[in-house]
Protein backbone atom coordinates (compact mmCIF):
# COMPACT_ATOMS: atom_id res chain seq x y z
CA UNK A 1 0.00 0.00 0.00
CA UNK A 2 1.24 3.22 -1.03
CA UNK A 3 1.94 6.26 1.08
CA UNK A 4 -1.12 7.69 -0.38
CA UNK A 5 -3.79 4.78 -0.13
CA UNK A 6 -2.53 4.79 3.75
CA UNK A 7 -3.44 8.35 3.87
CA UNK A 8 -6.50 8.63 1.77
CA UNK A 9 -9.66 8.23 4.39
CA UNK A 10 -7.77 10.98 6.77
CA UNK A 11 -7.17 13.32 3.87
CA UNK A 12 -9.57 15.53 4.18
CA UNK A 13 -9.59 15.99 7.84
CA UNK A 14 -6.19 17.68 7.25
CA UNK A 15 -7.33 21.61 7.36
CA UNK A 16 -4.27 22.44 4.98
CA UNK A 17 -5.80 20.49 2.30
CA UNK A 18 -9.16 22.41 2.56
CA UNK A 19 -7.59 25.89 2.50
CA UNK A 20 -5.14 25.24 -0.45
CA UNK A 21 -7.86 23.96 -2.76
CA UNK A 22 -10.34 26.89 -1.66
CA UNK A 23 -7.38 29.09 -2.44
CA UNK A 24 -6.66 27.35 -5.66
CA UNK A 25 -10.14 27.12 -7.34
CA UNK A 26 -10.14 31.00 -6.63
CA UNK A 27 -7.36 31.53 -8.46
CA UNK A 28 -8.07 29.37 -11.16
CA UNK A 29 -11.71 31.08 -11.09
CA UNK A 30 -9.69 34.19 -11.91
CA UNK A 31 -7.35 33.21 -14.51
CA UNK A 32 -9.03 31.15 -16.27
CA UNK A 33 -12.59 31.68 -18.39
CA UNK A 34 -14.41 28.73 -17.37
CA UNK A 35 -17.29 28.00 -19.23
CA UNK A 36 -20.24 25.01 -17.81
CA UNK A 37 -19.96 23.37 -21.00
CA UNK A 38 -16.22 22.29 -20.04
CA UNK A 39 -15.09 18.74 -19.84
CA UNK A 40 -12.58 18.71 -17.30
CA UNK A 41 -9.70 16.44 -16.15
CA UNK A 42 -7.99 16.67 -12.55
CA UNK A 43 -5.17 14.71 -12.70
CA UNK A 44 -3.45 13.53 -9.52
CA UNK A 45 -6.86 14.12 -7.95
CA UNK A 46 -6.38 12.17 -4.40
CA UNK A 47 -9.62 12.99 -3.16
CA UNK A 48 -10.78 15.41 -5.47
CA UNK A 49 -11.38 18.09 -2.81
CA UNK A 50 -10.44 20.74 -5.41
CA UNK A 51 -13.10 18.99 -7.98
CA UNK A 52 -16.12 19.19 -5.79
CA UNK A 53 -15.80 23.23 -4.76
CA UNK A 54 -15.57 23.26 -8.64
CA UNK A 55 -18.72 20.43 -9.41
CA UNK A 56 -21.16 22.85 -10.71
CA UNK A 57 -18.89 24.90 -12.77
CA UNK A 58 -17.81 22.23 -15.60
CA UNK A 59 -20.15 19.34 -17.71
CA UNK A 60 -18.14 16.55 -16.77
CA UNK A 61 -14.81 16.05 -14.31
CA UNK A 62 -12.62 13.26 -14.59
CA UNK A 63 -11.12 12.49 -11.29
CA UNK A 64 -8.19 10.51 -11.97
CA UNK A 65 -5.06 9.27 -9.44
CA UNK A 66 -3.13 6.30 -9.59
CA UNK A 67 -4.49 5.30 -5.61
CA UNK A 68 -7.05 3.15 -5.51
CA UNK A 69 -7.74 3.90 -1.93
CA UNK A 70 -7.81 7.93 -2.86
CA UNK A 71 -10.62 7.06 -5.91
CA UNK A 72 -12.58 4.73 -3.37
CA UNK A 73 -12.80 8.20 -1.16
CA UNK A 74 -13.94 9.81 -4.20
CA UNK A 75 -16.17 7.23 -5.08
CA UNK A 76 -18.02 7.64 -2.15
CA UNK A 77 -18.29 11.27 -2.58
CA UNK A 78 -19.99 11.02 -6.01
CA UNK A 79 -22.40 8.82 -4.73
CA UNK A 80 -22.72 11.34 -1.14
CA UNK A 81 -23.09 14.39 -3.98
CA UNK A 82 -25.10 12.31 -6.34
CA UNK A 83 -23.37 14.22 -9.08
CA UNK A 84 -23.45 12.15 -11.93
CA UNK A 85 -21.03 13.91 -13.97
CA UNK A 86 -18.50 13.51 -12.15
CA UNK A 87 -16.23 10.58 -13.03
CA UNK A 88 -13.31 9.28 -10.61
CA UNK A 89 -10.62 6.58 -12.56
CA UNK A 90 -7.90 4.79 -10.89
CA UNK A 91 -5.15 5.14 -13.57
CA UNK A 92 -1.76 5.56 -14.17
CA UNK A 93 -0.96 8.27 -17.03
CA UNK A 94 2.64 8.09 -16.47
CA UNK A 95 2.97 4.85 -18.01
CA UNK A 96 -0.53 4.72 -19.90
CA UNK A 97 -2.04 6.35 -22.69
CA UNK A 98 -6.05 7.23 -21.93
CA UNK A 99 -8.03 7.99 -25.40
CA UNK A 100 -9.81 11.08 -24.20
CA UNK A 101 -9.34 15.03 -25.07
CA UNK A 102 -10.70 17.60 -22.38
CA UNK A 103 -11.06 21.85 -22.21
CA UNK A 104 -9.53 22.24 -18.96
CA UNK A 105 -6.64 20.10 -17.17
CA UNK A 106 -5.56 20.93 -13.32
CA UNK A 107 -3.17 19.31 -10.69
CA UNK A 108 -2.44 20.81 -7.32
CA UNK A 109 0.90 19.43 -5.63
CA UNK A 110 1.15 16.49 -8.27
CA UNK A 111 4.03 17.62 -10.39
CA UNK A 112 7.04 17.41 -8.04
CA UNK A 113 5.49 13.57 -7.38
CA UNK A 114 6.22 12.83 -11.14
CA UNK A 115 9.25 11.03 -12.23
CA UNK A 116 9.50 12.39 -15.86
CA UNK A 117 7.70 15.59 -15.75
CA UNK A 118 8.34 17.07 -19.08
CA UNK A 119 7.22 14.13 -20.48
CA UNK A 120 3.80 14.14 -18.42
CA UNK A 121 3.23 17.93 -19.58
CA UNK A 122 3.40 16.68 -23.24
CA UNK A 123 0.77 14.10 -22.28
CA UNK A 124 -1.38 17.09 -20.85
CA UNK A 125 -1.27 19.07 -24.36
CA UNK A 126 -2.28 16.10 -26.18
CA UNK A 127 -5.31 15.42 -24.05
CA UNK A 128 -6.61 19.28 -24.61
CA UNK A 129 -8.83 20.45 -27.18
CA UNK A 130 -7.50 23.27 -28.94
CA UNK A 131 -7.50 26.31 -26.74
CA UNK A 132 -7.77 24.51 -23.95
CA UNK A 133 -6.37 25.08 -20.32
CA UNK A 134 -3.90 23.75 -17.98
CA UNK A 135 -3.44 24.63 -14.61
CA UNK A 136 -0.66 23.43 -12.24
CA UNK A 137 -0.10 24.28 -8.64
CA UNK A 138 2.97 22.69 -7.02
CA UNK A 139 5.85 24.54 -4.61
CA UNK A 140 8.61 26.72 -5.47
CA UNK A 141 12.09 25.60 -4.94
CA UNK A 142 12.64 24.35 -1.79
CA UNK A 143 15.49 22.98 0.28
CA UNK A 144 13.67 19.21 0.99
CA UNK A 145 12.32 19.91 4.01
CA UNK A 146 9.08 19.88 2.67
CA UNK A 147 8.88 15.84 2.30
CA UNK A 148 12.04 15.40 4.32
CA UNK A 149 14.97 12.92 3.15
CA UNK A 150 13.26 9.59 2.76
CA UNK A 151 10.59 10.56 -0.02
CA UNK A 152 12.37 10.93 -3.74
CA UNK A 153 10.61 13.85 -5.37
CA UNK A 154 11.49 16.77 -7.28
CA UNK A 155 12.43 19.68 -4.92
CA UNK A 156 9.68 22.48 -6.03
CA UNK A 157 9.69 24.27 -9.54
CA UNK A 158 10.78 27.45 -11.04
CA UNK A 159 8.18 28.70 -13.04
CA UNK A 160 10.35 30.12 -15.35
CA UNK A 161 11.61 27.26 -16.05
CA UNK A 162 8.64 25.50 -16.54
CA UNK A 163 7.00 28.19 -19.02
CA UNK A 164 10.26 27.14 -20.77
CA UNK A 165 9.22 23.54 -20.91
CA UNK A 166 5.29 24.20 -21.63
CA UNK A 167 6.66 26.78 -24.40
CA UNK A 168 8.45 24.23 -26.40
CA UNK A 169 5.52 21.40 -25.65
CA UNK A 170 3.16 23.97 -27.73
CA UNK A 171 1.67 25.82 -24.98
CA UNK A 172 1.01 29.93 -24.95
CA UNK A 173 -0.45 32.65 -22.86
CA UNK A 174 1.17 31.37 -19.48
CA UNK A 175 1.13 33.52 -16.58
CA UNK A 176 1.58 32.57 -12.88
CA UNK A 177 1.21 34.06 -9.32
CA UNK A 178 1.78 32.80 -6.00
CA UNK A 179 -2.24 31.03 -4.69
CA UNK A 180 -1.52 29.80 -1.32
CA UNK A 181 1.45 29.45 1.75
CA UNK A 182 1.81 26.06 3.44
CA UNK A 183 2.71 26.99 6.99
CA UNK A 184 4.27 23.91 9.05
CA UNK A 185 4.66 23.84 13.13
CA UNK A 186 7.80 24.38 12.86
CA UNK A 187 7.47 27.98 11.38
CA UNK A 188 8.76 26.92 7.77
CA UNK A 189 6.33 28.63 4.82
CA UNK A 190 6.07 26.83 1.73
CA UNK A 191 4.55 29.23 -1.23
CA UNK A 192 2.68 27.84 -3.60
CA UNK A 193 2.42 29.12 -7.50
CA UNK A 194 -0.63 29.06 -9.74
CA UNK A 195 0.68 28.65 -13.51
CA UNK A 196 -2.22 28.71 -16.54
CA UNK A 197 -1.11 27.66 -19.56
CA UNK A 198 -3.52 28.06 -22.94
CA UNK A 199 -3.34 25.05 -26.01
Amino acid sequence: MSEFDARAREWDKDKMHIDRSVAIAAGLEEMIPFSPSWRALEYGAGTGILSFLLKDRFSGITLMDNSQEMIKVCVEKTEYHKTNHILPICFDLEHKDYDDHFDIIYNQMVLHHVNDYEAIIYTFHSLLNPGGYLAIADLYPEDGSFHGPEVKVHLGFDPEKLKEILTEAGFMNIEYKTCFEVKRDSGTKYPVFLLVAQK
